[in-house]
């Protein structure tokens, strides 16, 4: 019996649900020979910005328990930079592009997913609107009318399907992926990073140089189901599950709770080849359950009584 691994996110087709989330894989070079990337199903390379950022300073990364802190700060060298050097290479990879993008302010997203919209290469665009380890930016991920707001404008702004990629840290997820849905998205994406810290209780000193940083990996799988699993109860707009993915066990635990396509992002740092072998074994795991394609089993967790 052949498995349908094709998923459908809004306007968005992707050959298959598993994606390389945005920061993981670089500009997808450092990856080619180890990848085919072909074969997966979308590449996010990391988020650019409307001006070069430096980043904050370090340091930056840290591995803790479980996970990873990070505070790199949306290092980029800009979107002219971007669509001059990375974007050809990307576009031509045979994987569904989708290109991530965060501002400080409204134009910026929109003048940005603007310019992006003259390129046939660009599958979709990603609205980093969640990003803890920059000022400004990460409100709109915040509140929900302001979240409405920018994504009915980024989308009236290009012909290319749009993605928001949403935050835990608030009190109620759900509320902003209704606002998304409302601003037009074709799809969200859940979770982007959780506010974490580190010590060095002997120095009496912060471990990461921007005090705080996001907390990536195993450690908030927990978390990141949950808000996949409250979206999908909340609204109708498809989900694309992010947040401590290390396995095909744990790709198929998102579809169930109700994501339509996943993003690997801190386990390429350790297993950058696991996508791959995702791919490869989610026909079995879909037969395991009698289904003939991933739509049927999205959102098919059953709930006691």
């Amino acid at each position: 019996m052949s498995v349908d691994l094709a998923v459908t996110l809004g306007r968005l087709t992707l050959p298959n649900p598993v994606l390389v989330a945005s920061g993981t894989f670089g500009y997808a070079k450092e990856m080619s020979g180890i990848v085919d990337l072909a074969r997966l199903g979308g590449i996010l390379p990391k988020t650019i910005t409307s001006s070069p950022r430096p980043g904050n300073k370090p340091w930056r990364t840290l591995e803790t328990t479980g996970g990873m802190l990070n505070s790199i700060g949306l290092d980029n060298d800009g979107i002219d930079y971007f669509v001059a050097n990375h974007l050809p290479y990307l576009g031509s990879l045979g994987s569904p592009l989708v290109v991530s993008i965060a501002g400080k302010t409204k134009e910026d997203f929109v003048s940005m997913a603007a310019r992006l919209g003259e390129f046939d290469q660009v599958a979709a665009i990603e609205l980093n609107i969640s990003c803890p380890n920059v000022s400004g930016g990460i409100d709109f991920g915040t509140d929900p009318k302001t979240c409405e707001q920018l994504v009915a404008e980024v989308r009236s702004s290009t012909p290319h399907p749009i993605i928001a990629k949403l935050t835990p840290n608030v009190t109620s997820i759900a509320d902003v992926a209704q606002a998304a849905e409302a601003g037009g998205a074709d799809a969200v994406s859940a979770i982007n990073t959780v506010q974490g810290m580190a010590v060095d209780w002997k120095r009496q000193k912060p471990l990461l140089g921007n005090v705080i940083g996001g907390l990536s990996g195993p450690a908030i799988k927990p978390i990141a189901l949950r808000c996949v699993f409250q979206i999908a109860k909340a609204t109708s707009v498809p989900i694309i599950g992010i947040g401590g993915i290390s396995s095909l066990d744990d790709v198929m635990e998102f579809l169930v709770a109700g994501a339509t396509a996943v993003q690997i992002g801190t386990a390429n740092y350790f297993d950058p080849t696991l996508s791959i072998r995702v791919i490869d074994g989610l026909p079995e795991a879909l037969q395991t359950l009698g289904a003939n394609s991933v739509a049927d089993v999205v959102g098919s967790l059953k709930l006691p009584g």
